[in-house]
């Protein structure tokens, strides 16, 4: 069991612990404080429900689509997923001309070749790498939208950033509920 963590006080100022993770193992978001680490708790927290959603799947599994006509297969989310953390991350924050993570740039396109372990591998050591980008930047820190990316050439925030990448994992671990119910019948979490 995680060691409770201290989230504020209550109006009668005594110290109202909270743990630090759920039972399934994802971090508790912050409920108090400062902006930054509360945005950062929260996209934790999303970044560790899709992997919750692929646990304990095999390649099969993660390739089943939620429904006709959708092609959409939880493994196509953790490569999308990828290249989001790449796109805004790197490209946007930091200024790399980084290369595409997958064959095209949605990263929904499915190989023969990869399954979801390596998936996985390359999406996690993508959000090492996101981590290492913001590590102590402030929240008004600028990056730029690409030229030719919808909105190219516009300043963007990082607070910006790490409002739609919350956003963005949140969508999408709505469509990763419906893809596991599909598969296995798991709902929640």
């Amino acid at each position: 069991m995680t060691e409770p963590r201290s989230t504020g006080t209550t109006p009668e100022s005594a110290p109202v612990p909270v743990p630090a993770t759920l039972p399934d193992g994802r971090p508790i978001p912050l409920m108090t404080g400062d902006e930054g680490p509360m945005l950062e708790s929260w996209l934790e927290f999303h970044r560790a429900t899709l992997e919750l959603k692929c646990a304990g799947l095999d390649d099969a599994q993660a390739r089943t689509a939620s429904a006709e006509p959708s092609e959409l297969t939880l493994l196509g989310l953790v490569q999308h997923l990828t290249e989001v953390e790449r796109n805004w991350f790197q490209r946007v924050f930091a200024g790399v001309d980084a290369p595409l993570v997958y064959e095209e740039g949605t990263g929904y396109r499915l190989s023969p070749e990869r399954g979801l372990d390596e998936a996985l591998y390359i999406w996690r050591r993508e959000v090492a790498r996101s981590r290492a980008t913001v590590a102590g930047r402030a929240l008004d820190s600028l990056g730029r939208i690409p030229d030719g990316q919808m909105m190219g050439g516009l300043a963007v925030s990082l607070r910006w950033i790490l409002v739609h990448m919350i956003e963005e994992y949140a969508r999408h671990n709505g469509h990763a509920d419906i893809v596991r119910e599909r598969i296995d019948g798991v709902t929640g979490f």
